[in-house]
């Protein structure tokens, strides 16, 4: 073999089965967290345009949340996936303390927030009353599922590491089926319980996320788990380690806060143009993620790849992995893109919103659709190739110039100074990808991201 080059038809043969091995199960996962997503929208949009648009402001809570813990678990990824490649379980399972204990106090952090000022945090995101009281119905039954999700998302994440995905693909799959058939009953009223709306579907979501914990935790005591949890894991951490969390996490999840909350000051921006707008919005998030669903796989499997190479001091072969999953990332999620483009009018004409809406919808899945593909090429560099190796700093530089620097200053502009109308400020908040590229193919070409970071601990 060539080891500078490319691999053997053997070997090329072998990284496609692997890789299959790992996208199909994550992307799956992907495509049902986002169907459970979708279900709530198509439901919602049936009951009304303010039930969708307060429920899907409610839930950029969670999302927000949900960003950390994978910011968490991506961190905590760069040593799991490198001590997977060593063999070295013992290590991984200290990972796993350290992780879990900082996601079940974040998720308490939030569901305490949630609690106490729904109000106020309904208020970033809309001025509207009726939307905003449909928001804090959602959020002070949904916040319930915090910490089991705080628990469940870390711990499903990180088996990722080790090569054992297809558990989170049945349980959110089990999830996906309990939610919406929670959602058929609760919201429109089935079986004698009378219609509950929003709170229905906030009813639904709880009841699912405690299923997850509940398949969770039956997969933890069986036997074929190559991890074990150790309460006292959850306790104790070893200082080398937990500095090497630290610095590996850290990072991770400033950029993907830092990331998240500019979802999320999108959301708000948009969510001042009015209803209309938030309501298309809504719909055209869930229709990003989806085209996404691949690409969202495609960088997991990349850092797993990448990170087990590292590991086993095939420095040569990560930077093969690399090049590949960046190819493929971008030509499937063209495919997808492609696909979105011919059904935009199927997708806007099947929503019972507003002819408005419906003209905005339109529009902003065509943004998308060019969207996705930039993001999809910036996502296997930055969470799949860059983490990987424990270049995990420059995604928050990265996404501190293209989103706050960039897209959501030009927005802010061009919504409450210049005053565009709704597609305009649209497109711009969606540009930020598209000025990411210059900056990470720059890093990917600079190979930072190719080192070993695990130690020699003791037992």
């Amino acid at each position: 073999m060539n080891e500078h080059n490319r691999l053997t038809p053997e070997e090329n043969r072998a990284f496609y089965r692997m890789a299959v091995a790992l996208v199909i199960p994550m992307a799956l996962q992907n495509l049902i967290n986002v169907s459970v997503t979708a279900v709530d929208v198509v439901m919602l949009g049936k009951v009304g345009e303010t039930a969708l648009s307060g429920s899907s402001l409610a839930g950029q809570i969670q999302y927000i949340m949900n960003l950390i813990f994978f910011g968490l678990t991506s961190g905590a990824s760069v040593l799991t996936a490198q001590y997977w490649g060593k063999q070295d379980v013992r290590t991984i399972e200290r990972v796993f303390g350290i992780s879990l204990s900082a996601a079940l106090g974040i998720g308490i952090l939030f569901l305490t927030a949630v609690q106490v000022m729904p109000r106020q945090l309904m208020y970033l995101f809309t001025t509207e009353e009726p939307v905003i009281q449909e928001g804090i119905a959602y959020l002070r039954i949904v916040s319930w599922s915090y910490l089991p999700v705080s628990f469940t998302m870390i711990y499903l994440n990180l088996m990722r590491s080790v090569e054992r995905v297809v558990v989170a693909t049945w349980t959110y799959f089990v999830s996906l089926i309990v939610n919406i058939i929670g959602n058929a009953v609760l919201i429109f009223g089935m079986f004698g319980i009378p219609a509950m709306g929003v709170r229905g579907a906030a009813y639904a979501t709880a009841f699912a996320r405690l299923v997850e914990l509940l398949i969770v935790a039956l997969y933890i005591n069986w036997k074929g788990n190559p991890i074990s949890l150790h309460l006292g894991d959850f306790i104790k951490f070893d200082r080398l380690l937990l500095k090497d969390f630290v610095v590996f996490s850290s990072p991770v999840v400033a950029n993907e806060l830092m990331w998240g909350l500019g979802m999320s000051a999108n959301a708000a921006i948009i969510g001042h143009l009015g209803s209309a707008a938030v309501a298309a919005n809504s719909v055209a998030q869930v229709a990003r993620q989806l085209v996404m669903v691949a690409g969202f796989g495609l960088a997991a499997a990349t850092s797993i790849m990448i990170g087990k190479a590292i590991g086993e001091r095939k420095l040569w072969l990560a930077e093969v992995y690399a090049r590949k999953f960046v190819w493929l990332s971008v030509g499937i999620t063209m495919f997808m893109a492609a696909v979105l483009f011919m059904s935009r009018g199927f997708i806007a004409g099947s929503m019972t919103i507003t002819p408005q809406a419906k003209e905005y919808l339109n529009f902003m899945l065509f943004v998308v659709c060019y969207y996705s593909i930039f993001q999809s090429y910036n996502t296997t560099l930055v969470v799949g190739v860059f983490r990987a190796g424990g270049d995990t700093r420059i995604g928050f530089f990265v996404d501190a110039f293209g989103m706050w620097c960039f897209s959501i200053f030009l927005g802010f502009i061009a919504a409450f100074w210049l005053h565009w109308g709704v597609k305009a400020v649209f497109a711009v908040l969606l540009a930020d990808e598209l000025v990411k590229v210059p900056i990470t193919t720059w890093r990917y070409r600079k190979k930072y991201w190719l080192k070993d970071v695990t130690r020699e601990l003791a037992d």
